[in-house]
C-alpha cells in the first residue's frame, strides 16, 4: 500500500521538478519569516547552507509522498527523531505552531505553484493535497490540525498573521541566498517568490507583486 495513491494528484505536483523548485522558492521565502527560525539556527546548519537544508524539508516530502506506507511512515519517525534531538540539545521543546506552520507550507505552495506552472487545481484535488499533508502532521503527533481544507484556509490566514516577522534572521537568510546563487539566480528566485508567496509574506519581504515573471513562464512553457 502506497502513502499516496499512483494517480493522486499530489503525485503529479511532486513529481515535476519544475513545480518542486516553486516550493522550494515559496518554502525559502517563508522559512525566513517565522518566528521559530532560530530552532533552524541553532544547530548553526542553515547560516551555513540555507539553501541545502530547505532543499532536504522538500527531499523528504517527496520520499514520503513516493513511497510506500511503511517506508513513509519510516521517514515521518526519522524526522520526529531528528527534532527530538535537536529539543534534548537547546534543552527546550519546539511550539507544535512551529510544526504545524511547515505543514501548512508544504499545502500552500504545493497548490500554488502547481497552479503558477501548469493550471488551477479543483477543490477535490485541493483536498486531496491537504488530507496527504494531514497525514504526515498526524504521525508526527502535531496537535491542533485543521480537520478539512475549510479549516485549514482560515487557519493558515490566522498563522499568516501571527506566526511571521521580519527579523535579524530574515535578512540574514537572504543574504545567504544571494551568497549561494549569484546575482542572476537570487534575482530570479525573488521574483517566483513575489509570483506565488501569501500577500502578508510579498509585504514583510517587500517583494512586489510578481508580475515581471509572468512573459518569463510564458515563454518557458513553451
Amino acid at each position: 500500500m502506497d502513502f499516496v495513491d499512483k494517480q493522486s494528484i499530489v503525485r503529479k505536483i511532486w513529481g515535476d521538478a519544475d513545480v518542486v523548485l516553486f516550493i522550494f522558492a515559496g518554502a525559502a521565502a517563508e522559512f525566513s519569516l517565522n518566528k521559530a527560525v532560530d530552532w533552524l539556527y541553532f544547530t548553526g546548519k542553515l547560516p551555513k547552507d540555507p539553501l541545502g537544508r530547505l532543499f532536504s524539508t522538500v527531499t523528504y516530502a517527496q520520499k514520503i509522498v513516493f513511497s510506500e506506507l511503511s517506508a513513509a511512515n519510516s521517514a515521518i519517525d526519522q524526522i520526529v527523531s531528528i527534532h527530538k534531538n535537536v529539543e534534548k540539545s537547546r534543552q527546550s521543546q519546539i511550539p507544535d505552531w512551529a510544526y504545524r506552520d511547515v505543514l501548512f507550507m508544504l499545502i500552500y505552495y504545493s497548490i500554488q505553484s502547481f497552479q503558477a506552472l501548469e493550471r488551477k487545481l479543483t477543490l477535490s484535488e485541493k483536498e486531496e493535497v491537504f488530507r496527504t499533508f494531514l497525514a504526515v502532521g498526524e504521525r508526527m503527533q502535531i496537535s491542533g490540525l485543521p480537520k478539512n481544507f475549510e479549516q485549514w484556509v482560515i487557519m493558515h490566514n490566522k498563522q499568516l498573521d501571527e506566526d511571521l516577522i521580519y527579523s535579524k534572521f530574515s535578512a540574514d537568510l537572504f543574504v545567504q541566498y544571494r551568497k549561494n546563487l549569484g546575482l542572476f539566480r537570487f534575482s530570479l528566485l525573488k521574483r517566483i517568490q513575489a509570483l506565488i508567496a501569501p500577500q502578508h509574506v510579498k509585504q514583510l519581504l517587500k517583494l512586489g507583486n510578481g508580475k515581471s515573471i509572468v512573459p518569463i513562464l510564458l515563454v518557458y512553457k513553451l
